[in-house]
């Protein structure tokens, strides 16, 4: 199997990759975009995507979902510990300037602000360790994971720097085929997106059929179609399975409001959700 993933490698993409696929072959891609493509034209590539941060929110990768519309086999939560990396025999005090992904610079904003260190955003990670690695500047510094600091040879100047401890990423694996999970006594999510007619209220009404079932909505996302403000189309994941009865009355109901409804996937709810 491959697995692909953004970012270089020691990203905390590559890491959830080899945290819930260990046997598999596991390959770097530059962008978000290149893995949805392949993913597209590829029936034997699987993707792992950054969906969202328990601290920080959405990753914003909704517009290559609603575009490449491929199937949802699994969700894959990461505990994310960030690490200050420098080259050999830097300390704290010698470090100006710091470089990572956005995300992880929101992430770790009160150790910088304390620190008094200069933002540099990057495209990712890990990518920002290799940098650093590059420059051998002592004043210079990347926010990453250990396995990062292990393939660049960098030292962990300071570890868990996140502002809040039990950070971690939610990630979605991905791929062409469709496939679900025979319905039985286990929990499920089931994700799909949907568009609504343009009538007064349609938002609200379309949601009653959820309530009046009892299905609970964990996401409710909206995302506006390309070239507009006007319409929009929604991302939104339920409990349960598309087979029980609840749910599949539920989403009967939001159809008779949709213009263009899709499925995503059905897959069972990680076990990261009890914690």
């Amino acid at each position: 199997m491959k697995i692909l993933y953004q970012g270089s490698p020691g990203a905390y993409s590559h890491l959830a990759a080899l945290e819930a696929y260990p046997d598999a072959e596991v390959i770097a891609c530059k962008t978000f975009d290149e893995c949805f493509v392949k993913a597209e034209n590829d029936e034997k590539i699987k993707i792992i995507i950054p969906e969202s941060n328990r601290i920080t929110g959405n990753i914003g990768i909704e517009y290559l979902i609603f575009k490449h519309r491929l199937n949802i086999y699994a969700e894959h939560f990461h505990k994310v510990e960030h690490n200050l990396l420098g080259i050999k025999g830097s300390k704290l005090e010698d470090i100006k300037n710091v470089f990572s992904h956005q995300q992880a610079l929101s992430q770790c904003s009160n150790f910088i602000k304390k620190n008094k260190m200069i933002e540099n955003v990057r495209a990712d990670t890990a990518g920002s360790a290799k940098l650093i690695s590059t420059n051998q500047d002592i004043s210079e510094a990347a926010i990453a994971s250990k396995l990062s600091a292990k393939i660049y040879e960098l030292e962990i100047i300071k570890a868990n720097i996140e502002n809040e401890s039990g950070n971690a990423t939610r990630f979605l694996i991905m791929g062409k085929p469709v496939s679900q999970p025979e319905f039985n006594k286990g929990k499920y999510i089931t994700s799909f997106l949907f568009k609504l007619k343009d009538k007064p209220a349609a938002l609200y009404q379309s949601l009653a059929g959820f309530a009046i079932n009892g299905v609970n909505l964990t996401k409710l996302q909206s995302y506006p179609e390309k070239n507009s403000f006007t319409s929009y189309f929604f991302l939104c994941d339920l409990e349960g399975h598309i087979e029980d009865f609840k749910v599949k009355k539920s989403l009967e109901d939001l159809g008779l409001h949709c213009e263009d409804f899709h499925v995503l996937g059905v897959f069972p709810a990680d076990k990261f959700r009890e914690k």
